[in-house]
């Protein structure tokens, strides 16, 4: 999987990559059909935003999570992607 990772108004540091990165090997873990993915980490104000848009095998993924703290802001935005991806391969399951 191929993970790009931006930053818009935040620096992007080592530890925010890292960071990412992990969390997008829980999602891979459910499904490993996923071909890339696309972070945008942003900082509006006091508000710490990640967005995640997913390209799977039959389908797009898409994700945004709003938080005071950007590592909170990027797991409450996994979660959102887990729970859409096991939803999906269900789906996919059902069909065939």
């Amino acid at each position: 999987m191929q993970i790009n990772i931006t930053g818009h108004h935040v620096e992007l540091t080592d530890a925010l990559n890292e960071y990412v990165r992990t969390k997008f090997d829980r999602l891979e873990r459910h499904f490993d059909n996923i071909t890339n993915a696309q972070v945008t980490l942003s900082v509006e104000k006091l508000r710490q935003k990640a967005e995640a848009d997913i390209h799977l095998a039959g389908g797009e993924v898409f994700a945004a999570h709003e938080h005071e703290d950007m590592y909170a802001a990027i797991d409450g935005m996994v979660d959102k992607l887990d729970r859409q991806i096991i939803k999906h391969k269900e789906k996919l399951k059902s069909h065939k």
